[in-house]
């Protein structure tokens, strides 16, 4: 059966219940609202949400009935907005605090709790300590929101419960199981990882610029955006910065990162395989690049427009008949 956006997916009688699990991916995961855009187009409405990361927020937005709001302001952003929303900082964990973020988003959620949403919804974080993986089901919205994009490193860890809590990336990036114990029949999950790691270099290609993992910062620009003086900002030029051809300090945690969670996610996904997989392309968009959301929604488009024939097979198989 072939389908493209736009065309609307045959449901059965008894309709499965189906979950959509949003993988992390920092700026990458502006792409998420392409695939919730498309889905939408095809007719399919997810009976349960889950995400990590920025696919938490994305997903939580959503269903906050703000995607709209969410999508004008990342289509917006500018890489001097972008460099506005990160307070930097040099301690308490964390190069970014994350509050100017938090608070704008607290501006359009206000008060909303995880319970009063119109659909199942998890968050998935880590414990610090223990390394245990945490779902986050009920309270503050915004308060999850925040906790599920502290990437550890970059932006401070959350305290809740008594417990420091990070990204559930490290765990669990693509959270294909907690769709399923939230009741979900059929789980379509989207991966941001797939197109980051593994593919041909030419020789003596430049990983730094290719991988768009470098960040290089315009010293005066930097002191305008975040109000910093002379020398912070020589702080974060020496983290941020690069000479020549050797990558910077936070090109190689960037890149690091990429590696393992590539790596787990490619785990996770081969132990408790989704029924659909959507693979948006974004091998391209570096870490932070939050600019690039116009690139991001068209290839989230793209992806589930690839996916939807498998997303028909999974449904005529729930109905007891042959995929195509």
């Amino acid at each position: 059966m072939s389908l493209t956006v736009g065309d609307s997916v045959p449901l059965p009688h008894t309709r499965p219940r189906i979950g959509l699990a949003l993988g992390s991916g920092a700026a990458r995961g502006w792409a998420h609202i392409g695939v919730i855009r498309a889905l939408e187009a095809a007719g399919v409405k997810p009976d349960v949400i889950c995400g990590t990361s920025i696919g938490a927020l994305v997903g939580g937005v959503h269903l906050a009935g703000k995607l709209d709001v969410l999508e004008q302001w990342a289509r917006d952003l500018t890489r001097l907005k972008v460099m506005s929303y990160l307070d930097f900082q040099m301690a308490r964990g964390g190069l970014i605090s994350g509050n100017r973020l938090t608070e704008n988003i607290a501006r359009h959620l206000g008060d909303l709790r995880i319970e009063d949403l119109p659909a199942p919804f998890a968050t998935i974080v880590t414990d610090l300590v223990s390394g245990h993986e945490v779902w986050i089901r009920d309270g503050n919205l915004v308060e999850a929101l925040r906790i599920s994009i502290s990437l550890p490193g970059i932006f401070a860890p959350a305290r809740r419960e008594g417990r420091w809590l990070v990204d559930g990336a490290l765990i669990n990036p693509v959270p294909v199981s907690v769709c399923r114990a939230l009741g979900a029949h059929i789980v379509i999950a989207v991966n941001l990882h797939s197109d980051l790691i593994g593919r041909a270099r030419a020789p003596g290609s430049d990983l730094t610029r290719e991988g768009g993992i470098d960040l290089q910062l315009d010293v005066s620009a930097m002191e305008a955006a975040t109000g910093g003086t002379s020398r912070f900002t020589s702080i974060l030029q020496r983290v941020f910065g690069r000479s020549g051809d050797v990558p910077s300090m936070f090109a190689v945690m960037v890149q690091s990162l990429n590696i393992m969670l590539d790596r787990v996610a490619r785990s996770r996904l081969a132990g408790e395989p989704p029924d659909v997989l959507v693979l948006p392309r974004l091998g391209h968009i570096g870490l932070l690049e939050f600019e690039r959301a116009d690139e991001a929604i068209t290839e989230g488009m793209n992806a589930v427009n690839r996916a939807l024939p498998d997303l028909a097979d999974a449904i005529a198989v729930f109905r007891g008949k042959p995929p195509r």
